[in-house]
């Protein structure tokens, strides 16, 4: 089968990262030709101006829709693609120059319907960027899970950087209404329709991640907040391991009580822990600030995750309460 890529790229209310994006895409090295299309989802700060400037330079479409969410941007924009295998971007990602070489390379090797790739810190990114994207894909705190471990079983891919062929999209329907957590969901549908996942490790980006302490609390919270409903809509998915990070929270709390009664040995273990992964990142980074904003963003990971796990797992696993009724604003309505 010849190959015919999209870039499906949703985009609410931020030009400024379109423009890096796109402005990326323009470098690429490819072997055949691709297209780029942006769907904006109802934003008030519209970035069709931005697409504009890029219309001579990419083959590049534009679409206007109401806001439903970045899942079901991605459906529309699919839908209206003209290529046959589709590369999801998030907007805050800037795609290295060899990125589709890699692609081809790899699916020319080994073909598969639905692909993910890691993310990475750019130079340019801020001190806190590069510590929070430490913590989001260190082996130490996610397990590989966002592609930072090649042996990573089944891999799930995730949507600031997926690859789906048509085929595939048209036999799952799509991702759902759920954000976030749409892309785990979307992967545990194809497995279901017998369809293989896989991680291409050379095809990473640097994700930007626009972001504050707050921000990132926000986001974790909500992917602890999401993973007991999908282990609610697919059984077969539950890990121990999703809940190390609220085990990780209760143990430290434990730890600080033991402390007030001298026992040290518990909280030492914590401190053990953080200094190692104080030490990797300053490995991997070659900076002491950025080392130093790793211990406070996996603390900020784990807390937020934890504590959002908890709340989820209480009222969908053992009040079994409706999950759209009890997390309205981690739906959409289309």
């Amino acid at each position: 089968m010849e190959l015919r890529f999209s870039f499906i790229i949703p985009i609410y209310n931020r030009p400024q990262e379109l423009e890096e994006l796109l402005m990326s895409l323009c470098q690429l090295h490819a072997n055949a030709p691709f297209e780029v299309v942006v769907v904006e989802d109802g934003s008030t700060i519209s970035s069709k101006e931005v697409v504009n400037e890029y219309a001579e330079k990419l083959n590049i479409s534009y679409y206007y829709k109401e806001n439903t969410g970045p899942g079901d941007s991605r459906n529309y924009g699919m839908k209206r693609a003209k290529g046959n295998y589709f590369l999801i971007l998030d907007s805050d990602c800037i795609i290295p120059k060899h990125y589709l070489v890699e692609v081809e390379r790899s699916l020319a090797d080994s073909f598969v319907h639905c692909f993910g790739g890691p993310d990475a810190a750019h130079d340019t990114f801020s001190n806190l960027q590069k510590a929070i994207n430490f913590s989001m894909t260190s082996f130490l705190t996610t397990g590989g899970i966002r592609g930072g471990n090649e042996s990573v079983d089944k891999f799930q891919p995730r949507s600031f950087n997926m690859g789906l062929s048509k085929e595939a999209f048209q036999a799952c329907g799509g991702f759902g209404t759920i954000h976030p957590g749409e892309d785990p969901d979307l992967t545990l549908r194809l497995w279901n329709l017998g369809y293989e996942t896989r991680l291409i490790p050379s095809a990473f980006v640097y994700h930007k991640r626009r972001i504050s302490w707050k921000k990132f609390y926000q986001q974790v919270r909500k992917f602890g907040l999401v993973r007991p409903i999908l282990n609610h809509w697919h059984p077969t998915s539950k890990k121990i391991t999703y809940w190390f990070p609220s085990l990780f929270v209760l143990g430290f709390m434990v730890s600080l009580i033991l402390v007030i009664f001298k026992i040290y040995w518990l909280f030492f273990c914590y401190m053990a822990y953080l200094g190692i992964g104080f030490a990797i990142s300053l490995w991997n980074n070659k900076s002491f600030t950025v080392a130093i904003l790793s211990v406070p963003a996996i603390l900020v990971q784990f807390v937020g995750y934890g504590f959002g796990f908890l709340e989820s797992t209480i009222k969908i696993g053992f009040l079994k309460r409706n999950p759209e009724k009890s997390f309205p604003k981690l739906f959409f309505k289309h």
